[in-house]
């Protein structure tokens, strides 16, 4: 199935196609969104009442699992994900400010998109760089020691 493009919204028939996919599985909550995920983008609101109905479960606990995990999305992320280090070792190395810095340049919050849909900034808990913090990643590349003109330098590369 291929992904819709963040400005169409996919239909019903294409939802329940994902659903049904994966309803024969023992606990398909988790594989439902995730393949959400990967034919959208995003669990599209439109995706959460289907769900719950095909497993017999309520509305508010499709929700409750889409917000608890960090993966999952409810409106599509933009053309590039930056996601940065939220861990107490980052932290302390000056994360917190970094992020603050750069969400009020972009005038977004976290897992907010730039107007321009170029970059979507996310937290993510733990790169595995604490020595060189503070982190983040784009795409699939980390990068470290990090600070406002080398963050800003990153954003600004993805079209911020």
């Amino acid at each position: 199935m291929q992904a819709n493009s963040p400005a169409s919204a996919p239909d019903l028939g294409a939802i329940q196609e994902v659903i049904e996919a994966y309803t024969h599985l023992e606990g398909p909550l988790l594989p439902i969104l995730h393949a959400m995920m990967e034919a959208f983008d995003h669990v599209p609101e439109d995706a959460v009442q289907p769900i719950a109905d095909a497993l017999n479960i309520g509305r508010a606990e499709v929700h409750g699992v889409i917000s608890f995990y960090h993966d999952f999305r409810t409106l599509p992320a933009g053309r590039h994900i930056v996601k940065i280090c939220r861990a107490e070792a980052c932290q302390a190395l000056g994360a917190n400010g970094l992020a603050d810095a750069v969400l009020t340049r972009l005038g977004t919050s976290w897992h907010g998109t730039t107007p321009n849909g170029a970059v979507t900034i996310e937290p993510v808990y733990c790169l595995g760089l604490c020595a060189n913090g503070p982190a983040a990643m784009i795409g699939d590349k980390v990068v470290g020691a990090l600070d406002e003109a080398k963050l800003e330098r990153v954003i600004s590369e993805a079209g911020a």
